[in-house]
């Protein structure tokens, strides 16, 4: 992208991002310190207060928040604002307990379209652009964040929402959208009803996907890239930090999203001592919200593994590709395994495609590991070597992960999809 596009903070030197950074995290600790109780209470356990933030090293004093955080404080405990300056509420599924709230002030929600707008500009895309919003609306952040941020762009937004895919596939038809957003698995499943009609990569509008919402891999990305004929740009966000738009890639070198460091400050921690790591090594990806009036976060876990790296283009850093999430590691048999590391090896194989389920079971105190891959839509070749296209995958996973699978090849369309919301990739069926 030309950088006559960017905005003069993308443009900045590091030390000019890093005094700005210095500034707005001070504020951040201050609005959180004398508006949230519970923020109060956990720096004061930790003998810390706002003032003592000198450099931005001394981060690593304040104390984390964690998810659970959210939960205890629910719903509205975290805001720093009172609810006559909150002007939207979102909150996540809640599958797993109590969902997390969050919300925003008019200038949260300002400054979140004009971040999205922002990932949007990096991905290739401009007002001249015809947006099919395929992320969900609703509580969750996907459809709405991507919605205000390809309006204040000025792209023409189709609020098509999740689901109804023989309907995507004829808005994409009679609409001829440049840009799909939905999440990776999605994009698979919009792309295999095109072809299930006869419609080719070539005959579509689109040019562009942004995709994000779940960990996909480079694998996945070339797979999406070669079915629907389009550019595939990662987008990152978190409903907890602020949605989608906390950072995306450059449709120029797909190498990583660049975090929106005058927004929300990054770090890496070992996840097990909570330490920082340096820039280059792997950890769980920790972030400070440094604008945010409605709910201040700070040093929020993800639990996204991933690297800080320096940026291409930009001052500002990017992330790795999520290795995975501390909290989504599989232990088998000893074996600590990401879902992801089972997705780059299916994808190698040209005959396999990202539909795909991991599900473990547990047979007399023994974890038993299946993995569930479809076949390419008409791929007679595939469909005749079964058996040697699932046993080289079992000798890939044992050779690169460590630990024994039973795969099972089978036809397309044979594993559910998800059309609204996260795939399921795992299903765990040992005893809790």
């Amino acid at each position: 992208m030309s950088a006559a596009f960017m905005e003069p903070i993308e443009r900045a030197s590091r030390a000019e991002l890093e005094a700005l950074q210095l500034d707005r995290l001070k504020w951040s600790l201050k609005r959180a310190y004398d508006n949230v109780e519970h923020y109060r209470k956990k720096f004061d356990a930790a003998g810390v207060k706002p003032d003592d933030l000198k450099t931005l090293a001394d981060l690593a004093k304040f104390p984390f928040t964690t998810k659970a955080d959210l939960r205890d404080t629910y719903p509205y405990g975290l805001f720093a604002s009172p609810m006559r300056d909150i002007v939207r509420v979102h909150a996540s599924s809640g599958t797993t307990g109590k969902p997390t709230v969050v919300g925003y002030t008019q200038k949260d929600v300002d400054t979140w379209a004009d971040l999205v707008a922002r990932s949007f500009r990096a991905a290739g895309i401009g007002p001249d652009d015809i947006i099919l919003n395929s992320y969900g609306y609703g509580l969750f952040t996907g459809g709405l964040g991507a919605h205000y941020g390809g309006e204040r762009l000025g792209a023409a937004v189709i609020p098509m929402s999740g689901g109804q895919t023989e309907k995507q596939v004829q808005l994409i038809q009679d609409f001829k959208p440049t840009v799909l957003l939905c999440t990776p698995s999605y994009a698979l499943t919009i792309a295999d009803e095109l072809a299930r009609q006869g419609i080719k990569p070539s005959d579509t509008s689109l040019r562009v996907g942004v995709f994000g919402a779940e960990p996909w891999t480079n694998e996945m990305r070339r797979e999406i890239e070669q079915k629907l004929g389009i550019d595939a740009v990662d987008l990152y966000g978190l409903s907890e930090v602020m949605g989608p738009g906390v950072a995306c890639e450059s449709v120029e070198t797909k190498d990583g999203p660049h975090i929106w460091e005058d927004h929300f400050y990054p770090e890496v921690i070992d996840p097990q001592t909570g330490e920082p790591v340096a820039d280059g090594e792997e950890g769980e990806l920790v972030f400070t919200s440094l604008t945010k009036e409605a709910l201040p976060i700070i040093r929020y876990r993800t639990r996204d593994l991933t690297r800080l790296l320096p940026g291409t283009g930009r001052a500002m850093r990017r992330m790795g590709k999520i290795a995975g999430r501390s909290d989504d590691m599989l232990i088998i048999r000893g074996v600590n395994m990401f879902p992801t590391q089972i997705e780059e090896i299916l994808l190698r194989n040209e005959h396999l495609c990202g539909h795909y389920q991991i599900v473990v079971s547990r047979d007399h105190n023994l974890d038993e590991l299946d993995v569930f891959v479809e076949l390419m839509p008409d791929d007679e070749a595939g469909a005749g070597q079964r058996d040697e296209i699932a046993h080289d995958v079992a000798h890939r996973i044992k050779t690169f992960v460590g630990v024994s699978a039973r795969i099972h090849v089978v036809d397309p369309d044979s594993i559910e999809r998800v059309v609204v919301g996260k795939a399921k990739r795992v299903v765990d069926k040992r005893p809790k």
